[in-house]
């Protein structure tokens, strides 16, 4: 969730001096994009892994210190939950045969990670949402050791002024109120990073917010919260209701919402920092020592850290991000959109999926979204969210069609074209679109496996707890042997 913060407590004084700063700091941004010299020759592309971490009776291990420290590799760090860890994967271009090359990299960090983690007893899963976590486990000491994580729900709490209430419908509704963001630290996802030009970021975070909804339909992962099957992908309105500073009031002003979907098509990545800035008071109001201006004015490169950091407690979906490398400016699309899991190469399967539609989409004569407005891209979003690959989307061209029809018909041919573009190598795009393939003919997704399974563990006799905590243990079986979700069979017949 970003870089550490040193105050707790902060003044009127320091939050008016803050709120100068990220003033200062969107400027000077705004000259930079129209001045200075972005890398972006040799585009790269990251990912991020949140996993969550389970004890030998696969309940949550609110163990991530002892866990880090015996991995001992700064690719591992802390997320918000002390069941949580996240794995930074080094970022790398794209073409000829490196995904091949990733794939085979992260299964082996992964599986040094698992293996040095067992040694205490602690195993790491991959997956959207933990299904064997429960309200108990949530009461005390769930957060990780860390300033940031304090002071952030000090500020959301401060914000809304009261508790927070999470209610999700689907097949067995759940409402409840949460006195602290901990129903958040559920949420473990992937993040794709896509490094990309000013002139650029427009068209390619434009096209990202189109296949939102798809990349949902096709990657859910996240089914049951507290035991309730809610959602395909329950992770999307979780997230959103357990960082919401919003109280009813606010809401019914119009207000919006930190975790945020946006509300319109945009020309430049200004525009995006620009509503940041505008929408949304500050949580972490920290304060450096940089002078933007005169770091410009001396020919260095500024970092912004109070437009950077605030822009991170602005939870887009696809999230723009200005950061400096050796002295070099440059821009990514972050694409906050999917789950962990199932499998590594269901992962780096959907992140093919993604950098193809993407190029493709992006590099339309007449973009997709002149032809659609942005509320149907939302619903396409939300639809997804709740029903995936049993979800209706509406796609300019052929109006409101199954995942499948979409996937198979559209998508695909896309996802082949873009990453031909970007100089895949044959043999990698018929690797991982084949996986996404499999999906849509099959509609097995990692979401459509936990809830069958879980119903077929039930039919036999299991409470709902034991049916979690079993087909946990199934999922984690099937996740280390990596062949793709859609393959997986359920339980074994008695």
């Amino acid at each position: 969730m970003g870089e550490q913060v040193k105050g707790a407590n902060y003044t009127r004084a320091h939050r008016q001096e803050y709120r100068r700063k990220v003033q200062l700091c969107l400027d000077v941004f705004e000259t930079m994009l129209a001045q200075s010299s972005f890398e972006f020759d040799r585009p790269l592309t990251g990912m991020e892994i949140e996993c969550n971490l389970v004890d030998d009776g696969y309940q949550p291990a609110m163990t991530n210190t002892d866990v880090l420290a015996s991995i001992a590799d700064p690719a591992y760090q802390t997320e918000l939950g002390a069941y949580n860890i996240e794995f930074n994967v080094p970022p790398r271009p794209l073409p000829g045969q490196s995904a091949l090359e990733l794939e085979n990299e992260v299964r082996t960090s992964l599986n040094a990670a698992e293996e040095k983690a067992t040694r205490g007893g602690t195993h790491i899963v991959m997956i959207g949402i933990l299904p064997t976590l429960m309200p108990e486990h949530l009461d005390h000491n769930w957060m990780s050791d860390s300033a940031r994580y304090r002071v952030l729900n000090d500020s959301i709490f401060t914000a809304r002024g009261e508790d927070i209430l999470i209610d999700i419908d689907g097949p067995e509704r759940l409402s409840m109120y949460a006195e602290t963001i901990a129903p958040e630290s559920a949420c473990t996802s992937m993040q794709l990073h896509l490094q990309v030009s000013p002139s650029g970021f427009a068209d390619n975070w434009n096209a990202a917010q189109v296949l939102a909804g798809p990349q949902l339909a096709v990657g859910a992962n996240s089914p049951y919260f507290f035991g309730h099957q809610l959602w395909a992908e329950t992770r999307i309105e979780l997230f959103a209701q357990s960082t919401d500073t919003r109280p009813d009031e606010l809401k019914a002003q119009g207000v919006r919402p930190r975790v945020w979907f946006g509300e319109r098509w945009i020309t430049s990545i200004f525009d995006l920092f620009e509503e940041n800035v505008r929408y949304f008071p500050s949580l972490l109001p920290e304060i450096s020592d940089e002078d933007p201006v005169a770091e410009l004015a001396a020919g260095r490169t500024p970092t912004l850290p109070e437009l950077r950091l605030h822009n991170g407690t602005v939870y887009r979906w696809n999230r723009p991000v200005y950061d400096v490398v050796n002295g070099r400016p440059h821009l990514r699309v972050e694409n906050r959109v999917l789950p962990a899991g199932p499998t590594v190469i269901d992962m780096m399967a959907n992140s093919a999926f993604y950098y193809g539609v993407l190029r493709t989409l992006s590099e339309e004569d007449r973009p997709i979204w002149t032809k659609m407005s942005f509320a149907a891209a939302e619903e396409n979003f939300h639809t997804a969210a709740r029903h995936g690959m049993d979800a209706r989307l509406y796609w300019p061209g052929l109006g409101s069609v199954t995942a499948d029809e979409l996937v198979l018909r559209a998508l695909l041919p896309m996802a082949h074209e873009g990453l031909r573009r970007r100089g895949v190598a044959a043999e990698v795009r018929d690797r991982y679109l084949g996986v996404i393939e499999g999906r849509a003919k099959t509609g097995r997704t990692g979401a459509g496996w936990q809830v069958a399974t879980v119903g077929a563990l039930q039919e036999r006799g299991l409470t709902r707890p034991q049916a979690l905590a079993e087909m946990l243990r199934l999922y984690c079986e099937r996740m280390h042997s990596n062949e793709p979700v859609h393959t997986w069979d359920g339980p074994a017949r008695a």
